[in-house]
């Protein structure tokens, strides 16, 4: 009876962990949409002004396909890089209107590595980052490279445009990025930065 007694308790403490990381993941992960959620909608109201029907439909509707993708995020833990690639093709397509162009992607992953897994959502508080903390406009064209290395860690770097105003944040979203690498799979991503570019390694599995 006390053997069964220990059992039972130690199985309750096993799922109050589990379900402790669940809890633990999911609010850091919500706190990435609100944020973007704002910035969106800010996108919408410029392209409203100029009253730029057609971009701002294009803008609706890769919009809607990168919500529909957040929306889903709750049911999801680690995705295929295939997925994350994919949430930022759409992801490029906002961009390119908010930006008039002078913000893109490069994506060097090959086909047969993007079956290899990360937490899902882990690229967008970097892309929002980088348009957060850069100037970006003709002379300060931003190209956001995406690639895997030779440690199959992904790599996403970015030129160094700092703003004349430091912007009002407090580095949220790196560290919600940090902790949630850790909670999903024990492993720590790494930044480096240097005075031209900022680069974050993101490990994979």
């Amino acid at each position: 009876m006390a053997l069964k007694k220990a059992v039972a308790l130690l199985d309750t403490g096993k799922l109050l962990s589990v379900s402790k990381r669940q809890a633990q993941y999911l609010a850091l992960q919500n706190q990435i949409n609100p944020h973007f959620f704002f910035n969106s909608l800010n996108g919408i109201s410029s392209l409203i002004r100029k009253k730029n029907d057609e971009n701002t439909l294009l803008y609706v509707t890769k919009l809607s396909d990168i919500f529909r993708y957040i929306l889903q995020s709750d049911k999801k833990n680690l995705v295929p890089l295939s997925e994350e690639l994919a949430f930022i093709e759409a992801f490029q397509h906002v961009m390119v209107v908010r930006f008039a162009n002078k913000l893109t992607f490069t994506i060097e992953v090959p086909e047969d590595k993007r079956n290899l897994r990360i937490p899902v959502l882990s690229l967008l508080p970097l892309v929002e980052n980088v348009t957060v903390h850069n100037i970006i406009d003709s002379e300060h064209r931003m190209d956001i490279l995406i690639r895997l290395n030779e440690r199959m860690e992904l790599v996403v770097s970015n030129p160094i445009y700092p703003k004349l105003t430091l912007p009002d944040t407090n580095g949220t979203g790196l560290k919600n990025l940090e902790n949630r690498f850790l909670l999903l799979m024990n492993k720590q991503i790494r930044v480096e930065s240097d005075e031209d570019e900022f680069q974050v390694y993101l490990p994979l599995k």
